[in-house]
């Protein structure tokens, strides 16, 4: 019989309960125990929709995130957070986010650094390692929680991340090796593994997905050293790997002395018959068979199609499992009521994947009449899908046939248009600025909610809104902010707010998706062809630049950040989605212009997100991707300066590409990685300007005017003074005023005193 089992459950709830606990308790409206209860609570939730499965993970639920989480687990805390007062999850929440509840804000310390889990939008908190890193082991969570799961009946299955994979994952605060830890850290590995055992576990899920990018030999035989030490434990190990193919870690993976290896069967199936031949007879081989990071309904047909002769291979050393964790898909489908019947019948979230594994499971260990019905029901929707008049526009397509390079290409190069820039702007040296968003207080949110439940007329709406935008740009003409922002008061996200302008896109109520502690989104579904009906941002921008005589930007978010932040088509080409997306992006720039607007920022936060796992992918990637924000953007004239942001993406890598994306501006992430990410530009001379962000907007900590000032002149050793700005690492959205008021009085108090040090 084949074995059911899953490699995570999306842990924020159904209805985000998490997100609104964990806000709760940092803001000391509830106690620790309180939390606890609603983490207990949502395990017991999540492990009753996997009830079905012959095994279900338990390890996978986090209070944050689940490297942090492991990095409790081997007790490796950084040292500024080990000797801080409170209990291990106020310590657990300062290197989170540099503080935990409101009554140790006193204890606030620098958070630890955040960066993207592998090409998801997930962001996990970086390991840090120094020379003398010592780990103890803390399994006190685990063993909790395998209780708790049979307590219900269930077969539990913990779940850790690998030893290889967590220093692959961290970084070293010194100029040390992370690979010689790794002699230190498998006792404890080891420790953990029979402590499991003396708790009767008989399996234990080891991710390992490093195995899935490029390595070196080093890296390569601290797989073999690493999992030759472990192979004595008594629980059987299960190696999981996901979001790529082996390739030339394949032989190295199969080879490993472990019980099973788990394969991403939707990015790796051409690699399931080596694996299923590698393999020695008396291993599992567990195949991820449902896509666990798109919304699609699976083609239940065509991959029995497929699995069958893999099953009749292997019998019961088959497992099935979805491809990876279902983190990066919302819970339930069942509890949309207002999606276009059509569209909901083509996807599935994490229940009704789980419902589709045991139908192929079912199938294989009864045959496919047994499950006839479904098989059906399941033909039905993708033939829908595929014939369907919402998903195919002859006339886009027509248009992205048309495109050509000269769509991509500035008219004058950059300093000539930097020029042009300044005479209009006039702006100072060191300009200050911010990335977009303002705090979306309370009162914005419900103004937002009555007016889509048609509680409040759209001209009431409207008001509202323009109040909010007048009060944001008060607040930045008296803070001596350079060039102002319209505070995106009238977004719901940066993404969502353009879907629901762009015909192609459909909306779930409740789809909401991690993508940090309790930061979520609700990703658009990107299902068809895509085209802008009218203008989606120009009156906010042109009434908010109504109220100052000060230079404003119009926001908006770019063609590459859209398409990777939307859970995308896949029957075709995603580059194919962007070129669409770029021409719609461009239409709206050029209505900004047209309307008077001198600056246009267009994010790119998440064109590093899109990146392949393999260097040997990365430049048709990046050649479709650039062009498709070149498409956006160079529509202008010289004088509009175009500015771009990206947030939390390690780019040293592929600094010449961004560099062809040619934006006048440039702001990144720098401030938690304290300007090491700014090393790039040491050994490549970054042609346009640069706004290293000095101010942490995921921490509630308050930057002083020195610390901004300190990170600047690190800057200024690597970029020429005068193309340097001044701004905050992210938007504000998620922030206080109360907090965001004195953060910015610190920054442009530090650029002032910088443009005192150059005259």
């Amino acid at each position: 019989m084949v074995t059911t089992h899953n490699l995570g459950f999306p842990r924020i709830g159904a209805r985000r309960e998490l997100k609104f606990a964990q806000e709760a308790f940092w803001k000391g409206q509830i106690t620790e125990e309180e939390l606890q209860i609603t983490g207990t609570d949502l395990r017991r939730q999540h492990w009753h929709s996997q009830r079905n499965l012959d095994r279900v993970p338990v390890g996978d639920f986090s209070f944050y995130d689940q490297v942090l989480d492991m990095s409790f687990t081997l007790g490796n805390l950084p040292k500024r957070v080990k000797e801080t007062g409170g209990s291990t999850l106020d310590r657990y929440f300062r290197v989170a986010r540099g503080r935990s509840g409101q009554e140790f804000s006193c204890c606030g310390v620098q958070a630890g650094e955040m960066t993207k889990w592998f090409d998801t939008n997930y962001h996990y908190i970086v390991p840090e390692f120094q020379r003398d890193t010592r780990f103890r082991l803390n399994a006190d969570r685990l063993v909790e929680q395998i209780a708790e799961a049979r307590a219900q009946g269930l077969s539990p299955k913990p779940v850790i991340i690998g030893p290889v994979t967590y220093l692959w994952l961290g970084k070293a605060k010194d100029e040390s090796d992370r690979l010689t830890l790794l002699e230190s850290l498998l006792p404890v590995y080891s420790e953990l593994l029979d402590l499991l055992a003396d708790h009767s576990v008989d399996w234990v899920q080891v991710d390992e997905p490093a195995l899935v990018t490029d390595l070196d030999a080093d890296w390569r035989h601290a797989f073999s050293l690493a999992y030759h030490h472990l192979k004595a434990s008594t629980p059987k190990l299960l190696v999981t790997t996901y979001f790529g193919e082996l390739r030339e870690n394949l032989q190295l993976a199969c080879e490993l002395p472990v019980a099973g290896l788990h394969l991403d069967a939707i990015s790796a199936r051409q690699e399931v018959a080596r694996v299923a031949d590698w393999l020695l007879p008396h291993k599992q081989l567990s195949l991820g068979v449902i896509n666990g990071r798109n919304i699609w309904r699976t083609d239940l047909e065509e991959t029995l199609d497929w699995l069958e002769p893999v099953h009749e291979k292997l019998g019961n050393r088959l497992w099935l499992a979805p491809s990876c964790s279902l983190l990066h898909v919302p819970v339930d489908l069942a509890s949309e009521e207002t999606l276009d019947p059509e569209i909901r019948s083509w996807l599935a979230f994490a229940i009704q994947k789980l419902d589709e594994l045991n139908i192929l499971a079912t199938a294989l260990n009864h045959g496919r009449t047994a499950v006839r019905k479904q098989l059906a029901e399941s033909a039905a929707a993708v033939s829908s899908r595929k014939t369907s008049e919402q998903v195919h526009n002859p006339s886009v397509r027509a248009r992205t046939a048309d495109i050509s390079p000269a769509l991509g290409q500035r008219r004058s190069p950059y300093p000539e248009r930097t020029t042009a820039q300044q005479q209009k702007l006039g702006l100072p040296c060191f300009p200050t600025t911010t990335i977009g968003s303002f705090p979306q207080t309370r009162d914005i949110r419900q103004a937002r909610l009555q007016f889509r439940k048609g509680e409040l007329t759209e001209a009431a709406y409207t008001q509202r809104i323009r109040e909010e935008v007048r009060h944001c740009i008060a607040e930045q003409e008296a803070l001596g902010l350079d060039v102002l922002v319209h505070g995106e008061a009238e977004r719901n996200d940066m993404v969502e707010y353009f879907g629901e302008q762009l015909a192609g896109y459909a909306f779930s109520q409740f789809g909401w998706v991690q993508s940090y502690g309790s930061r979520c989104v609700k990703p658009p579904i990107l299902f068809g062809d895509i085209s802008r009906p009218r203008a989606m941002t120009v009156e906010w921008i042109r009434y908010a630049q109504s109220l100052t005589e000060k230079p404003l930007k119009g926001m908006l978010t770019g063609p590459v950040t859209i398409l990777n932040w939307s859970f995308v088509r896949d029957d075709q080409p995603r580059r194919e989605s962007c070129q669409q997306l770029a021409l719609a992006i461009r239409e709206e720039v050029l209505d900004l212009e047209a309307a008077g607007v001198g600056i246009i920022q267009i994010d790119e936060a998440a064109l590093r997100e899109g990146l392949p796992l393999r260097k040997s992918d990365w430049n048709e990637y990046l050649d479709w991707a650039i062009q498709a924000f070149r498409i956006a953007a160079n529509g202008v004239r010289d004088e509009t300066q175009i500015h771009t942001h990206m947030c939390y993406s390690q780019f040293n890598d592929i600094i010449e590409a961004i560099a062809r994306m040619d934006a006048d501006v440039i702001t990144i992430e720098t401030s938690r990685s304290d300007m090491e990410l700014l090393d790039a530009f040491r050994g490549f001379q970054y042609p346009n300007s640069i706004g290293p962000g000095v101010y942490d907007i995921h921490s509630p900590n308050i930057p002083d005017s020195e610390q901004i000032r300190s990170l600047m002149v690190k800057a200024a050793e690597r970029i020429p003074a005068e193309r340097l700005w001044v701004n905050p690492d992210c938007g504000l959205k998620t922030r206080q005023w109360e907090e965001v008021i004195p953060a910015l009085r610190s920054m442009v108090a530090a650029a002032r005193g910088l443009r005192e040090g150059v005259q």
